[in-house]
């Protein structure tokens, strides 16, 4: 018999509440204590999250790491995130999780999370302290990039296509949205 999971009523539910969550191939993450539960990637989505891992690990420093959801990302006692891709140094792991805001922040969009990938996730991020986020569109396809300057994300690209383009934050890399889909 499968167990039974309750949401507690009348108050933000805590990272203690997320660990409760069912191992069901979904993807629960919390944002300021709201539960937000989104279906596993599709086909196209894990490519271009794998072609973007690919070249962001190529340039990857070795004081830094590249990893790939799923991996709980405490930004704080009521937000708990799973970004797509993210950039750390290596001694801000803990065992299971990244239990501080990462360098980079990488979202590829889907119809189910663009909303919340461009608004909710975005201004936690920028709360939190995370340097840099990128959010991916492979419709287009197309990459849009914040960096953080005095508590404040202000946007360092938006490219599409076979356009190129060269970041130093967290570090140098260089991105073409078109290849992210091939």
């Amino acid at each position: 018999m499968e167990a039974v999971t309750t949401l507690p009523r009348g108050r933000a539910l805590t990272l203690d509440d997320l660990e409760t969550m069912p191992d069901d191939g979904h993807r629960y993450e919390l944002i300021d204590g709201a539960l937000l539960v989104t279906p596993a990637p599709s086909v196209r989505h894990q490519i271009v999250s794998m072609n973007l891992a690919v070249i962001l690990h190529a340039a990857c420093p070795p004081n830094l790491r590249v990893l790939t959801a799923p991996l709980d990302v405490v930004l704080n006692e009521s937000t708990g995130v799973q970004p797509d891709l993210l950039v750390a140094r290596r001694e801000d792991f803990a065992e299971k999780d990244l239990p501080t805001a990462p360098l980079l922040a990488v979202e590829i969009l889907s119809p189910s999370t663009r909303l919340v990938d461009l608004n909710l996730k975005r201004a936690a991020y920028e709360r939190a302290g995370v340097r840099t986020y990128w959010v991916v569109d492979p419709a287009e396809p197309r990459l849009i990039a914040w960096e953080l300057h005095e508590g404040t994300y202000d946007e360092a690209a938006d490219v599409t296509g076979d356009q190129a383009w060269t970041t130093e934050s967290p570090y140098p890399v260089t991105v073409v949205p078109s290849v992210l889909i091939a």
